[in-house]
């Protein structure tokens, strides 16, 4: 997305953000909370999400008023270079996302051609990537809608075989005490904090920035919420957590497998070709496209060989590095009004990410209604605007 289109209106950005939480991973990720029960589930999900939500919000309210994206919001409080961190986190995280993709991707498609096997699948879909990347997107927007319209039916379907049928939830749904509440509610901070690098990069262009940030993230947790739900709800009342298998049931097999895989390659690609552009931002000496063709390589690899399919720990990495991040960048353009854009690196800015780092980390051991990432990023953000103001006394002294 170039500076020079602009801009998105305010329902576009709704739209945009609702079809970026349908997706297979939101899906996946609401299996996780089978353990807490139909109740404690669905009231961690919507806990959840309403904390993410809330960062979600403010850190794409940065990009829209400043109208730069979100890893450029982060050279304000981390100077210039201080901000490859997160753009080499962010390249990190979507690799992982493409290989979580990829590998969903192909466990649907066993259903199809099963001699292939999940390795063969995940270079099928990995090649069908690099060729989206290859040609660029351009003339692929069409099938990129067709795409995401064709998941959202089957969005639909599913949540009619899921739930449609249903006549109360039976007692046995109940929590089996594997996972606590504080757990739960931290799993469904997680998405809406992986999203945090990329929000800013379409709100930066929101006709009204207050507007157009609440409607992308609304609609982002809207969304969300309801693929969560699905997710819980497959895994309780279907008693599977195969979406592939659900179609079947519900008559639909190959052509809704088939759905399933295009869905995957189209919109998998949006994440390794991100990785690409994240990259170039750290340094011009890398090709986009050479990366984001790297990216869906690696991926395909992690996908066949790594353990991806269990993603929980990436989620918790994810909101280890990113929540501290936006805690810092929220107190300092909403509190402490600073902007260190033109300074090379803030080494106090850094030092006050290494401690939220760690003590989201110390924290996963914490048992707390909330989750982990609220307390975190209230200590963070407290810290390091009692830190500035501190700062601002001793230089007026001076």
């Amino acid at each position: 997305m170039s500076d020079r289109h602009a801009s998105f209106s305010t329902p576009t950005l709704g739209l945009i953000w609702f079809g970026a939480a349908v997706s297979l991973a939101e899906i996946l990720t609401g299996t996780y909370f089978a353990p807490l029960g139909i109740e404690q589930g669905l009231a961690a999900i919507l806990l959840g999400h309403l904390i993410g939500g809330a960062m979600f919000y403010l850190v794409s309210l940065v990009s829209a008023r400043t109208g730069v994206g979100a890893m450029d919001a982060t050279k304000r409080t981390f100077g210039s270079r201080g901000s490859v961190l997160f753009s080499a986190a962010n390249v990190l995280q979507l690799v992982g996302w493409t290989a979580i993709m990829i590998q969903s991707g192909a466990v649907a498609a066993m259903q199809i051609v099963p001699a292939l096997g999940t390795a063969g699948w995940c270079v099928v879909i990995a090649a069908l990537i690099v060729a989206w990347i290859a040609f660029g997107v351009r003339w692929m927007g069409r099938l990129q809608s067709i795409a995401a319209a064709l998941l959202f039916v089957l969005t639909l379907i599913v949540s009619y075989v899921v739930f449609g049928s249903l006549d109360g939830f039976p007692a046995s749904f109940a929590a089996d005490g594997t996972m606590t509440f504080g757990a739960g509610v931290e799993l469904a901070v997680a998405m809406p904090l992986s999203w945090l690098p990329v929000a800013g990069d379409y709100t930066r262009f929101a006709e009204k920035p207050g507007a157009g940030s609440g409607a992308a993230t609304v609609a982002y947790l809207l969304g969300s919420c309801w693929m969560y739900m699905i997710g819980l709800g497959m895994a309780l009342i279907a008693g599977t957590s195969d979406i592939a298998g659900i179609l079947n049931a519900a008559g639909f097999g190959i052509v809704g497998i088939m759905i399933v895989v295009f869905s995957t390659v189209t919109t998998t690609f949006l994440d390794a070709q991100s990785a690409g552009e994240s990259a170039s931002a750290i340094t011009s000496r890398l090709d986009a496209r050479i990366v984001g063709v790297s990216a869906a390589v690696v991926g395909a690899v992690l996908a066949a060989f790594a353990p991806v399919g269990d993603f929980e720990a990436f989620l918790y990495l994810i909101g280890s590095v990113f929540a501290p991040m936006a805690a810092l960048v929220v107190a300092d353009f909403f509190i402490l009004e600073r902007d260190m854009s033109d300074e090379p690196f803030d080494a106090v800015a850094l030092a006050l990410w290494i401690g939220g780092f760690a003590l989201y980390r110390w924290s996963l051991t914490w048992s707390l209604p909330v989750g982990n990432t609220l307390p975190v990023m209230v200590i963070v953000a407290g810290v390091a605007v009692v830190v500035r103001l501190v700062q601002r006394r001793m230089a007026r002294k001076a």
